[in-house]
């Protein structure tokens, strides 16, 4: 499987989608125009809305609203990643300095509001949108739970196993949820078609999050994905859950990670002590876990090469390395 074979596939309408992304950021004001096309220019793997077309082409048939929903999914995705560098005081982001970085913070936060706005403009130029807008308007919530649940855990060190899937449920897997179900919809899914949209979602979005979290203790610069950030941002995610449970050393590690940014030398001891109590190990079973329950969600769907392409975008999960 390869994105160009997925994009390849979409044909005209993969390149009617990123031409409405583009023509509906289009501003006069030529600061904003000119992070707008930057931003597009680095656009990573736009898996949101290649999900969002799928899944649209595996329920029925592909409208003018699916591609509309997809390319929502997308400039709501990239606001929120303009957010989340103003908070995080990222420099950095695929490998090109982040928005925050390049026109200062006050001026990401308002570049990401019109991200925002545009692509609430685009659901509702669907006709379909009165159901549709639920779900993304309950991504915007589970996005600012999950960012206010993930501070508050950052500070006190005690982030459980729940929590945490809490955590990535709110900031990755909802806005899954809200791209596939809303290409599900567009193509007028029946109601079982449409729950696989949703629990495909959450166990891809819950998948691909734990392949970050995992990345961040084996990544490789080299390939775009440095290590130790999370521990930097004092958060807790699976790879260490895994590696203290049943530890003698948790409350140990835990108040350590309370102390980073006071020892910052500790990163380096916490990475020592997850990679030989495997705790990279135990996040990749989970993430297997995940990976299979997505494939297998998809089976009351028929066989196409939509489907296929879905149950692949799952197994990517597992060998990706950024």
């Amino acid at each position: 499987m390869s994105k160009e074979a997925i994009i390849e596939y979409l044909g005209e309408d993969w390149k009617e989608m990123v031409g409405l992304i583009s023509s509906s950021l289009g501003s006069d004001v030529s600061l904003l125009q000119k992070v707008n096309e930057d931003v597009l220019s680095h656009s990573g793997k736009m898996l949101r809305p290649m999900l969002t077309l799928l899944m649209a082409k595996a329920c029925g048939i592909l409208t003018k609203d699916s591609i509309r929903y997809a390319a929502a999914a997308e400039m709501l995705h990239n606001a929120t990643l303009m957010h989340d560098d103003v908070a995080d005081e990222s420099v950095e982001r695929r490998g090109v300095p982040t928005v925050s970085s390049t026109v200062g913070p006050n001026a990401a936060v308002l570049i990401g509001d019109y991200w925002l706005s545009k692509a609430v403009e685009v659901v509702l130029m669907a006709s379909g949108h009165e159901e549709v807008i639920g779900y993304f308007s309950k991504t915007l919530t589970d996005l600012a739970e999950g960012e206010m649940l993930q501070l508050q855990k950052s500070g006190t060190g005690d982030t459980t196993e729940e929590d945490y899937k809490r955590i990535i449920y709110s900031k990755t897997a909802s806005l899954f949820e809200a791209a596939l179900v809303s290409g599900a919809v567009s193509a007028g899914a029946s109601r079982e078609y449409k729950e696989v949209a949703v629990k495909y979602a959450q166990a891809i979005g819950m998948a691909f999050q734990i392949k970050d979290d995992i990345l961040d203790y084996v990544g490789d610069t080299k390939v775009g994905k440095p290590v130790g950030v999370d521990l930097k941002e004092q958060k807790i995610t699976l790879p260490l859950l895994g590696a203290i449970s049943g530890s003698s050393r948790e409350s140990e590690i835990r108040r350590m990670v309370c102390e980073i940014h006071s020892h910052p030398e500790y990163i380096k001891e916490i990475t020592a002590f997850v990679l030989a109590s495997g705790g990279v190990e135990y996040a990749s079973g989970k993430l297997s876990e995940y990976v299979e329950l997505a494939k297998e969600v998809l089976s009351p769907l028929p066989d196409s090469q939509a489907k296929e392409f879905l149950k692949q975008l799952a197994e990517y999960n597992i060998f990706r390395e950024r």
